[in-house]
């Protein structure tokens, strides 16, 4: 799989990724730090990358721009360290491959995650 690792996602969580024989890039790493929410989101869809984040922005920005892809995996954890985000990674990448390449949103919380399929709807 692919990933783009948002700023607030340590370093050490793509290499663990790209041990694990997956493609990660980090923003830090591309130099692209202040790079804005959507023009995050615009180069994961073009490279067809999954956004890895803490930021909450990203699902209000899917869900006003009715794409299916790119998936982001936000992650809303007391205890933000590798050793907390990477195997709630792991665990998920082995639970739901398909879903992640087919485009969702994905929220990890302390001992669940949620799944929303995307383009997210908005009902009135």
């Amino acid at each position: 799989m692919r990933f783009l690792a948002d700023v607030g996602i340590s370093r050490s969580t793509t290499d663990e990724l790209r041990r694990r024989g997956h493609s990660a890039l980090h923003l830090r790493e591309e130099q692209l730090q202040r790079l804005p929410d959507d023009k995050i989101l615009q180069l994961a869809r073009q490279e067809q990358r999954i956004v890895l984040t803490f930021d909450l922005d990203f699902g209000d920005l899917l869900a006003a721009g009715s794409h299916e892809l790119p998936s982001v995996v936000i992650f809303r954890l007391q205890n933000q360290t590798p050793g907390s985000v990477t195997p709630r990674l792991l665990n998920l990448i082995r639970e739901r491959t398909a879903d992640l390449e087919a485009g969702v949103i994905v929220i990890i919380e302390e001992g669940r995650y949620r799944l929303r399929r995307l383009p997210i709807h908005r009902t009135s």
